[in-house]
């Protein structure tokens, strides 16, 4: 069995239990693989005892049974940068904050690590979204799982963001920047700016404004099916796209497409785990001082 491992950098007092989690797949004779960028971070003399390979962006993983990532939500985001469209399983284990996406915690690291090397698991299959531009901004890595977004660059007056929904004109966003979001993504930037919860297997996307000038704005929920472009002018010259957590400055001659990929995330899921539960868990649902 072959498993991937990205992580994060991490302090000395971490180190123990990343050091944990290589005894756990070692214990399996798996052969582990690094990402280039995590094995920067694992220098102290304890690691030597592990035969680690490593990998990078652009290599391929096909042979790789799973990956697991070690950290937060930003941190399986990058993980997915690896993965492409391979659809190479992913689990999730959290040293983060909330951990939509990353659900195992550090005390069940070493239980989900066996799990997956028994292969005890399914597979919750996410959408990701394609971004295609009349100039190249982000290569190969033209994907998100989380969201596209298009903002203002600095403090200067909104934007306006021209958008069509398959070749039909929707509205003209004066606002700070608009969201385009995965049902995955619904509980990220989206939701920060009134967007709406959206259940991973109902095949829509949502709409979101950030700080629209005109009040009666609202997020739209549309169909994955859908192709979504758009126009963007203002007084600046130059604006922000960012696809999950890469960023990239642009200006007003870029056009852009946002439509489904043509490929799926692969999700980890152990016994137990279900999005409702999340959702009750990292949204404190249900929680009340007087029950």
């Amino acid at each position: 069995m072959r498993i991937a491992v990205h992580g994060k950098e991490f302090n000395r007092q971490s180190a123990p239990f990343i050091i944990r989690i290589f005894e756990a797949l070692a214990k399996y004779k798996v052969e582990v693989l690094v990402s280039a960028k995590f094995n920067k971070f694992l220098t102290a003399p304890a690691f030597k005892k592990f035969k680690l390979k490593t990998f990078d962006v652009g290599d391929s993983l096909k042979k790789v049974d799973a990956l697991i990532s070690i950290g937060g939500d930003g941190t399986l985001l990058d993980s997915i940068t690896y993965i492409g469209n391979q659809e190479v399983p992913v689990l999730g284990i959290n040293t983060g904050r909330l951990g939509f996406l990353a659900t195992n915690s550090k005390e069940e690291a070493e239980q989900a690590v066996m799990k997956v090397c028994e292969r005890a698991y399914i597979l919750d299959r996410r959408s990701l979204l394609r971004l295609e531009t009349n100039k190249e901004v982000f290569g190969n890595l033209n994907f998100a799982l989380n969201d596209v977004t298009i903002v203002k660059k600095d403090s200067s007056s909104m934007i306006t963001i021209h958008t069509y929904i398959d070749g039909e004109f929707l509205n003209s966003y004066w606002a700070d920047g608009i969201i385009v979001a995965t049902p995955t993504g619904s509980t990220g930037y989206s939701l920060s700016c009134g967007g709406p919860l959206i259940f991973p297997r109902s095949e829509n996307f949502v709409i979101t404004p950030v700080s629209p000038h005109n009040l009666t704005v609202r997020p739209i929920v549309v169909a994955d099916s859908s192709e979504i472009t758009f126009g963007v002018e203002g007084r600046s010259k130059k604006f922000l796209i960012s696809l999950d957590s890469r960023v990239e400055s642009v200006d007003a001659t870029i056009k852009f497409k946002v439509s489904k990929a043509d490929f799926m995330v692969n999700l980890i899921q152990l016994e137990g785990q279900h999005y409702f539960k999340t959702l009750r868990q990292k949204l404190n649902w249900g929680l009340d001082i007087r029950n």
